[in-house]
């Protein structure tokens, strides 16, 4: 099977993906670049068999409500401003990791979140099942999230000043997976080089995880609702080491 994990960002320069190729013995990796534009990602969703995307599928119900309320009536609906920022997703990935994820009602995240479900819609009009919860070819990953899990380093890797931290967190990743992950020296080097890369790495990583059900699964009484709003794949703790 192949799995694609996309790093979203709002415009093609910042957009990284990953394919990566599984086999019985070894996961070989390909595609790792940056500059993804609409149509290279909908070129590389051809290709694989789960997506791994780095950005929310949906906004929480409570605020998708009240914009409609107040748009048609100007009355605005009592509620928490907390039930307004944040997805049950969010709420369940706090008390995992002790930290809220970006808020897609009031944070800059939207942005890409658009972009990530205009993909979806253009993918489900050529016939695609889409399932915001993670069910169909699409799962909605949080990287820092899943590094955070596996033991690495899930804040200071970003951008130039993590250089020194994206290096380590990079180098002990390929140990950790030395037996099975074959990438290129060139590969390891951009991710290195790139967190939007290594993001996409990570991302497809994800994408394999929820694929052979090693990540958490969705309360019962949770799965409307993540149809709805979108849910984040969180791996396991010991689930690196069963990806093959």
């Amino acid at each position: 099977m192949v799995t694609l994990g996309v790093d979203l960002a709002s415009q093609p320069k910042r957009t990284a993906t990953c394919l990566l190729s599984w086999d019985r013995d070894s996961t070989r990796g390909e595609a790792l670049s940056i500059g993804a534009t609409d149509a290279d990602l909908h070129g590389l969703f051809g290709r694989a068999d789960k997506i791994g995307i780095d950005a929310p599928f949906g906004w929480p119900v409570p605020f998708t409500r009240a914009v409609a309320k107040y748009l048609e009536s100007t009355v605005w609906p009592c509620a928490e401003v907390r039930q307004l920022r944040f997805r049950k997703t969010d709420r369940v990935a706090r008390e995992r990791l002790g930290r809220w994820p970006l808020s897609v009602s009031s944070d800059l995240i939207a942005v890409p979140a658009m972009r990530a479900v205009s993909l979806l819609a253009e993918a489900a009009a050529t016939g695609e099942t889409i399932d915001r919860s993670g069910g169909g070819r699409f799962v909605e990953v949080y990287p820092a999230a899943a590094l955070s899990v596996w033991g690495f380093p899930s804040r200071g890797y970003k951008g130039a000043k993590g250089s020194a931290v994206r290096a380590r967190l990079v180098g002990d990743l390929s140990q950790r997976t030395a037996d099975w992950l074959a990438l290129s020296s060139k590969d390891w080097a951009r991710c290195k080089a790139s967190d939007d890369i290594l993001d996409a790495l990570v991302a497809a990583l994800v994408a394999r995880a929820a694929h052979v059900g090693q990540c958490e699964p969705i309360p019962p009484g949770d799965h409307a609702l993540a149809t709805k709003e979108g849910w984040i794949a969180l791996p396991r703790t010991e689930s690196l080491e069963k990806l093959l």
